[in-house]
């Protein structure tokens, strides 16, 4: 079986959108509503500096179609720590927010580290070990994305797929590539999007990501966001790639 291709971008409001993703004179209010119709999923960012009341989460769960999908990113204070293992009141408080809210609009969790943060096996699964599986009768799922090279060892790598968590395939010089296949479903950020490219990545390169994403859906559903680099084209890359597959 094949699970489904989720694309889309983070965020939903950047201010060099208006005119180019979004049509001159769309009301701020509207967007969420209108980049959702485009696109089949969105990381919702703010989530990593901020909490949101549950009457947002409804709220964007009722802007936006059926099958869409958002990811949320989690909170720097859950891991952003010297102790991964004591960060069991900042997660409970993050997923006790009212994401729930979102129902089957809910997809993956990404957890980011720093690019200073060292894998440490023992307190690496303490960690995981506070991640729960549903909120309120809504399924969890989670997706680590580690920025350390100290990660590229088959021991993290058993350690995820022993907790259902996907490792986060990130398209950066700066970070690890790890293309492992640790959970049932694939969680991919791409972020060399250059400015000049009016679909931020030339056609080949999204002929080859598509193929790639084709790929990762044999093994479950499939997530993969245009994030960082010229975030101006994000939108376009993410809709040429939605094109392609």
């Amino acid at each position: 079986m094949t699970g489904k291709i989720h694309i889309g971008i983070g965020g939903w409001t950047f201010e060099p959108w208006r005119g180019v993703f979004y049509p001159d004179g769309l009301v701020h209010r509207r967007e969420l509503e209108f980049a959702s119709r485009k696109l089949t999923s969105i990381e919702i960012n703010g989530t990593y500096y901020s909490t949101f009341k549950p009457a947002s989460w409804a709220k964007w769960r009722a802007e936006t179609p059926d099958g869409f999908v958002f990811a949320v990113k989690a909170s720097r204070f859950c891991t952003n720590r010297k102790e991964l293992s004591g960060a069991g009141e900042s997660i409970t408080r993050f997923i006790g927010q009212g994401m729930s809210e979102l129902g089957d609009r809910l997809g993956p969790i990404n957890w980011q580290f720093m690019a200073t943060k060292k894998f440490d096996p023992a307190d690496f699964e303490g960690f995981l070990k506070l991640l729960p599986r549903e909120i309120d009768g809504v399924p969890l799922r989670h997706a680590l994305e580690v920025r350390s090279p100290t990660f590229k060892t088959a021991q993290f790598y058993d350690l995820a797929r022993r907790y259902n968590a996907a490792i986060v395939f990130v398209d950066d010089d700066g970070f690890p590539v790890i293309d492992e296949a640790t959970a049932d479903f694939t969680y991919a950020r791409l972020m060399r999007t250059e400015e000049k490219v009016a679909t931020g990545y030339p056609a080949a390169d999204l002929d080859g990501w598509a193929k790639r994403a084709k790929a990762w859906a044999k093994r479950g559903e499939t997530y993969v966001y245009f994030i960082s680099g010229a975030k101006v084209r994000a939108p376009a890359a993410a809709q040429a790639l939605i094109e392609r597959v």
